[in-house]
């Protein structure tokens, strides 16, 4: 882990909103924190096929960022722009409302047919208590009535998945 990132008193993490052909299927707050892991780790993560998904949600125990921005003004998804900026504290509720938008706008295969909290990267976080461990601990809190309709749209996919399984 980056000696700066352990060492800092406030840590501003800014991510943004997009799928992931390879390892983690999306790359939103969780997989991010790959990038603050050192270099002599990146080999055991990338050929690491079947656990990659768990190690991204392990890197996270390291630290806790005090504010995090998720940038879906341009989503990397087919159906994109999303036009709308998430903040919060918690990882895993910013990646599950960053899940339900890409649900909400369409995406790839992997996103579309598993369940937000049974996303390996997800389920493992939830599994060491990073943040939430459900949909129904999240609120989605917006600013203007067209923002609230949007959120409203959100909260009904997270609630649905909950719901259903």
């Amino acid at each position: 882990m980056a000696k700066p990132v352990l060492d800092s008193e406030c840590i501003v993490s800014t991510c943004c909103l997009k799928t992931h052909r390879y390892s983690g299927v999306f790359t939103m707050s969780l997989k991010l924190s790959v990038g603050v892991t050192h270099k002599k780790n990146m080999t055991d993560l990338h050929t690491s096929f079947r656990s990659m998904r768990k190690m991204i949600a392990e890197i996270n125990q390291a630290y806790n960022p005090s504010l995090i921005l998720l940038d879906a003004i341009e989503a990397f998804v087919d159906g994109g722009p999303a036009d709308v900026i998430i903040a919060g504290t918690d990882r895993i509720a910013i990646d599950a409302v960053g899940l339900a938008m890409l649900k909400e706008l369409g995406s790839n295969k992997a996103i579309m047919e598993r369940k937000i909290f049974e996303q390996e990267q997800i389920a493992r976080a939830v599994e060491l208590g990073i943040g939430v461990s459900k949909s129904e601990e999240i609120e989605i809190v917006a600013d203007d009535e067209e923002s609230r309709r949007y959120a409203d749209k959100l909260i009904k996919i997270l609630q649905q998945e909950s719901r259903t399984g």
